[in-house]
């Protein structure tokens, strides 16, 4: 089973260029969400570390896409980062740009396997009937700034969070969800999942069903963005991708 587009809808949020990024190839659907630079930022070549980094390992994924296993996929991508890495910046690690991850892949018979990283969602629509939600909120929205700081130090170590960085081991550490056959999903950063934070649809199963045109992609991001503005809340970087699944 391969993937085939419905809708993608990409908004840049209020404080910075945007960090997120999402693509499809064959069987493998991901969501990347560039986390906003709190250390200092090394000399890559894009508008921000986090901007530069979602766009390559969009394209590491892209080129790793095939195999059913989502470890496998995002391990071989995360490689590809680090041999970049390497050229450009040497082994730094700790600022080495970050993002949570989604990764949907599509077995024969449409089962799927979602792997995360942090906080991107996945929701999807089983051939049962039943609508399913993958995802969860990152603690932390109202640390402060220096707890923030010493919280990204941690990443990736076991005293931290695990997120796609340049260790292909951080595939090892993401959590796998399996889920029955499926014809279509949903993938969202954390920023278009205000939607439903929001309560500007009631849910999963609302979102799912709003985001699978793109003129209603296009209309639940323009009422986040207008009652973020409303409420007087920053705005995030918000991106969704609509896909079904097909026999190849």
């Amino acid at each position: 089973m391969n993937f085939r587009h419905i809708s993608r809808v990409t908004t840049e949020g209020d404080n910075h260029v945007m960090e997120d990024a999402c693509g499809y190839r064959a069987n493998a659907a991901w969501m990347i969400d560039g986390a906003t630079s709190l250390l200092d930022e090394l000399d890559l070549p894009g508008e921000s570390n986090p901007s530069w980094y979602a766009q390559v390992l969009g394209l590491a994924l892209a080129e790793s896409a095939g195999p059913e296993d989502p470890r496998a996929v995002l391990a071989a991508a995360l490689a590809a980062v680090d041999e970049l890495g390497h050229q450009l910046v040497g082994p730094e690690s700790q600022r080495f740009p970050s993002a949570a991850v989604s990764l949907v892949t599509a077995g024969d018979g449409g089962a799927l396997s979602v792997l995360s990283l942090a906080d991107c969602h996945v929701v999807a629509a089983l051939n049962s009937g039943e609508v399913v939600h993958v995802g969860e909120a990152l603690a932390g929205s109202s640390w402060s700034a220096d707890r923030l700081r010493e919280a990204r130090l941690a990443r990736n170590t076991p005293e931290g969070v695990w997120v796609a960085r340049r260790e292909p081991a951080a595939a090892h550490h993401a959590r796998l969800a399996v889920l029955e056959p499926a014809h279509t999903v949903a993938l969202a950063s954390d920023g278009a999942w205000r939607a439903v934070d929001l309560g500007l649809v009631s849910g999963p199963e609302e979102f799912l069903e709003a985001v699978q045109t793109p003129l209603g992609a296009q209309e639940l991001m323009l009422i986040l963005r207008t009652t973020q503005e409303e409420i007087g809340e920053s705005a995030d970087d918000a991106s969704v991708l609509c896909v079904a699944l097909e026999e190849h």
